[in-house]
């Protein structure tokens, strides 16, 4: 792969789709949300601004205010930083960089130049990125004004949409783990065992609710204008 560092190259072949850690759709915790491979994802051809695991430069300067209110140093450590937190969790770690990179722009957006130039990663690795967030749905494409060039944006109420899909996932896994428990006998030891497993995720996804709808009145106080 012209362009790429054997390092890339690894990574690269590697972040091809979600992890198979899980059945969720919050990649953030490494759950997987299918392997079908992404489809049609025009990363440009903005040759590879050289290999490395810092995220200097870029073409947000500031990344988080106007230019010169951030200092990029600052901020390129804090995308490298809470990347390596969601690769622990196990996000694959390109897209974790992506996604930093995305949260830390000032407009959530970056067209594939940009992410290049900023993480000093190829196009190629971009596209791999891309491909991952857009199939867990964490980023959407748009056409950037003026040009042909595609820009990867961040989606609005992402963590309230990862937290939505997350509580249909438990939902499914509760039906399934309390027929796998009828299947199994509630005076098993294997069928009591499963119950239980069952209504823990009931639990959890009652619970789960309770916090979103706690999290959307919130939101509205925070937004609330000042008397």
């Amino acid at each position: 792969m012209t362009g790429m560092s054997t390092r890339e190259a690894e990574e690269t072949a590697g972040d091809t789709g979600p992890s198979a850690a899980g059945a969720g759709t919050d990649a953030g915790v490494g759950v997987d949300v299918g392997t079908e491979p992404g489809s049609g994802v025009d990363v440009g051809t903005e040759p590879d601004s050289g290999a490395g695991a810092g995220a200097g430069g870029g073409a947000e300067p500031g990344a988080g205010g106007g230019a010169g209110a951030v200092d990029d140093e600052a901020v390129s450590r804090f995308v490298e930083r809470f990347a390596a937190e969601l690769t622990e969790a196990g996000m694959q770690r390109m897209a974790a960089r992506v996604f930093a990179a995305l949260l830390a722009s000032e407009t959530a957006s970056m067209t594939s130049a940009e992410l290049a130039e900023r993480l000093r990663i190829s196009p190629a690795a971009v596209s791999g990125a891309i491909r991952y967030l857009s199939q867990v749905s964490m980023v959407s494409r748009e056409r950037d004004p003026g040009t042909r060039r595609d820009r990867y944006v961040l989606h609005n109420e992402l963590w309230y949409e990862t937290f939505t899909r997350r509580d249909q996932v438990l939902t499914r896994w509760e039906k399934v783990l309390r027929e796998g428990a009828a299947t199994l006998g509630p005076g098993t030891a294997a069928g009591a065992r499963t119950a239980e497993t069952a209504e823990f995720f009931a639990f959890l996804q009652h619970e789960m609710l309770s916090v979103m709808d706690r999290w959307a009145a919130h939101k509205k106080t925070r937004n609330a204008p000042t008397p």
